[in-house]
């Protein structure tokens, strides 16, 4: 099916449970394994973690680095959060304009970018409202706004039941990472 066949739908993977961006993945997995461009990016992320290992060796999946150190923002100075404002806009808009080229794009805990307003929620909601025809559109995060959630076609919220995080288990490499 060529993209001019089929219509771009908007998704969210939300919720407090594990699993967001793991359905991300697999979202853009199942694009490349049918032919299609994937336009993959983390916010909030630095670029080591394990899914970007495998994505990056998959035709058909581009990915766009993020910052090589990333802080947890609570634990980021205001200055820090300045400067990843900027930084986060300016590769929000970047990804934007290049999506035209793609068949998806993966926005990966761009719901968390909105709500510390490293990505202005405005600009994401008309870039939703006027993305080019075709293009598939995966977002992850806790919480999304009401007004992501109207524009959106699927929104799948993972409920967390039980954590090892609850007990004190850090994240561990392999499966959080």
């Amino acid at each position: 099916m060529s993209r001019e066949d089929k219509t771009g739908l908007v998704h969210i993977y939300c919720g407090d449970g594990k699993g967001k961006t793991t359905a991300a993945v697999g979202q853009a997995l199942r694009c490349a394994g049918g032919g299609g461009r994937v336009l993959f990016f983390q916010f909030l992320k630095s670029n080591v973690s394990g899914e970007r290992s495998a994505l990056g060796s998959i035709d058909g999946i581009e990915l766009r680095d993020g910052p090589d150190d990333m802080k947890f923002v609570w634990n980021m100075t205001d200055e820090e959060k300045a400067g990843a404002r900027e930084y986060y806009m300016k590769r929000f808009r970047e990804l934007c304009a290049e999506a035209g080229d793609f068949d998806m794009l993966v926005l990966d805990e761009v719901i968390p970018a909105l709500k510390y307003d490293f990505v202005p929620e405005e600009e994401l909601l008309e870039f939703l409202r006027s993305k080019p025809d075709g293009l598939e559109v995966v977002m992850t995060g806790r919480e999304p706004e009401k007004r992501l959630v109207e524009l959106s076609d699927y929104v799948t919220e993972m409920k967390k039941i039980k954590h090892p995080f609850d007990r004190g288990v850090a994240m561990r490499k392999y499966i959080e990472i």
